[in-house]
This record gives structure tokens, sequence and C-alpha cells, in this order.
């Protein structure tokens, strides 16, 4: 670790902080990580929020101004820098992000890390076995009103997790906000499912969560959905060859919200549709730090 953190160091970061690595005893680099904290800079020339040492290796490793939720969370190769927010994404077919919750163990994927330290995870499997389940019985795609799934989410769902797993779980700003079919600019359907924000402990991925989580460049736009069972679909992992319901509605209707489907396309149905999957998605608090595993599905990460 000590030498990864000199390559960062050395490797990358700008001029202004190696200004005053030159005053720092190299000996001293190598044993403590930068132990004073205090040491300052003026980070107005570098473009990053940190105003230490510490902080700007940090940021630049990888972690915004945050703590690391977890060490092996900021190593693993498949957690990519998200452009559009600060946050980390798992990306790739099959990364090492599996975690054990609710005592489940490799029963959730954790979808991304916040700058904030949050942890946003969700289930591998279908909760709705039955497919009793519509995202709207009364066919309305605004999850806020509240819509049958975020009820059923919310109240008989989350009183069935144990009292540990509540206890982790923090009310978040999901983004419901409207994506427009066929879109292929991904920068602005961010900022349109951000434009309208649901405060809540349960949700569900969003359309581009799901094509974030895409290690193809090619298939981050929507305009791809017709394709993904050919192409896009293998270089995900939140594909699993069920078709299963997205939080996202579609703009300019009031009856329509997307699905991933079992071949991998990204569509739109209507919102009393029964038969498809639920995969809830959970943000975990900050507090909440990875204790131990690799990630995998045979030793996933745990949490304390």
């Amino acid at each position: 670790m000590k030498e990864r953190i000199k390559k960062v160091v050395f490797g990358y970061l700008p001029g202004f902080v190696l200004g005053v690595i030159t005053a720092i005893s190299i000996s001293v680099i190598a044993a403590t990580y930068f132990p004073s904290n205090q040491t300052t800079y003026d980070n107005s020339v570098s473009g990053l929020q940190s105003t230490n040492v510490q902080g700007a290796i940090d940021e630049l490793y990888g972690v915004c101004t945050a703590k690391p939720p977890g060490e092996q969370i900021i190593e693993d190769n498949g957690l990519e820098k998200d452009p559009y927010e600060c946050r980390y994404f798992f990306t790739g077919a099959n990364p090492n992000n599996y975690v054990t919750f609710n005592g489940e163990k490799a029963g959730w994927r954790i979808i991304s890390v916040g700058c904030d330290g949050t942890i946003k995870i969700m289930k591998t499997a279908n909760i709705n076995t039955s497919y009793t389940l519509a995202w709207d019985t009364s066919n309305k795609n605004n999850w806020a009103r509240p819509a049958t799934l975020n009820t059923y989410l919310n109240g008989t769902y989350l009183n069935s997790l144990s009292s540990e797993a509540q206890g982790q779980i923090v009310a978040y700003d999901y983004s419901i906000g409207p994506v427009t079919l066929s879109n292929n600019d991904l920068a602005s359907q961010v900022n349109n499912e951000n434009s309208t924000t649901w405060n809540g402990k349960i949700a569900l991925p969003t359309v581009s969560e799901y094509l974030r989580t895409n290690s193809n460049s090619n298939c981050k736009t929507l305009s791809l959905n017709n394709n993904n069972s050919s192409t896009c679909k293998n270089t995900t992992w939140m594909f699993n060859s069920i078709s299963w319901w997205i939080l996202s509605l579609r703009s300019g209707t009031s009856d329509y919200v997307f699905g991933v489907s079992s071949n991998g396309d990204v569509l739109n149905y209507i919102a009393s549709f029964t038969g498809y999957a639920v995969r809830p998605a959970i943000t975990l608090s900050s507090e909440v730090q990875i204790t131990g595993g690799d990630g995998s599905q045979s030793n996933p990460y745990t949490l304390g």
C-alpha cells in the first residue's frame, strides 16, 4: 500500500503538491503516509476541493473528499469514477461487488459508492416471486404519489428486514425525474432524472444507473436499448436473465415506466403490468463500513 500511495503521489499529483512534497523527507513519506493532515496548499490552482496533502491524495486516489467506506472497495478494478455525479460505479460483467446484507450472504451487490460515504446496493434476486406486484396498480407512473410498489417496499418489505439491516439504511433522495425514450445523451438523461427526487428508504435503480454500470462506452446510451440483447447485456453485471422494474418513468406519459427485459433491452411498459421482477435498491449510511471480504460471490464484503 505504501508503494501504491507513493505511485499516486509522484505519478499523478500536480506541481502544487510536488512543491509541498519537496519540503518533506521521502523516508517520512514512505513510513507515515503523510501524517500531518494540517499541511496546506492553495487549492485554487489544482481545482481539487481538499486543502491538505492527505486530502489531495485521497481525492486523486478515488474517494473525493470523503473517507473511503472500505479499502477493498476503493481498490477494486471494477470501480469507475462517474463523470456526472460524485459517485463511483461498479462496472463490467462481473466485478467484485457482492455484499452480505440482512444476513443474506452475497444476496446484494453494490451499485455505487458516493463521495458522502454512502453505499448504494441492490438485491440480486427477485422479491416478486409470485409476480403479483405491479409498479402501480392504478397505472400511474408517479413514484412519490406513492406508487403501489413504493408503498410495499417501504412498508411490508422494509419491516421484513432485520433490525440491524434497518438501522444501516439511510433515507435518501432517489432520482425519479422523467426519461426520454431512446435518448442518446446520458448527461442530459442524468440531469432529467435528478430534476425530481423522492426521499425514502427503499426504491429501485434508475435507467441511467443501469447504463452507467456498463463497461462498454458504446452501451451508455438509452438509444441502444433495442440491441442490448446482442451486445450490451454482456458488459453489465445488472443483467441477470429476468425482466425487472426500474424506477424511472417515461417522459410525456402518465402511465409508462421503464424496465429491463430478460434479453437485456431497456424498454417501457405500463405501470400496472405485473409480470416483472422487483430488485430493491437501498442506500446505506455513511457510518456503515466494509469490514471484511473481497467482494467476490464466494467471499462477499461484510458490513460493520
